[in-house]
């Protein structure tokens, strides 16, 4: 299984801006982002102390869930 960060990776360069853009470009910014983790509970608690905006909490719990079913 690839990793969360390597999976949100095709949303970078969408040219619509919503939040799973926002929470991808954020991810590829964010040096300290565990970028070859696949737990839930690491990077749930990464951005609960580092939400780069209010709405990056929900869109993660949503893509997720997408994550584990594309990647399962």
């Amino acid at each position: 299984m690839r990793s969360f960060y390597h999976y949100m990776m095709r949303y970078r360069g969408n040219k619509e801006k919503n939040d799973e853009k926002r929470l991808a470009d954020w991810m590829f910014d964010d040096h300290g982002f565990p970028k070859q983790s696949a737990s839930y509970d690491e990077i749930s608690r990464y951005l609960e102390w580092n939400a780069p905006f209010p709405t990056a909490l929900s869109a993660f719990d949503r893509l997720y869930e997408a994550y584990q079913v594309d990647e399962g």
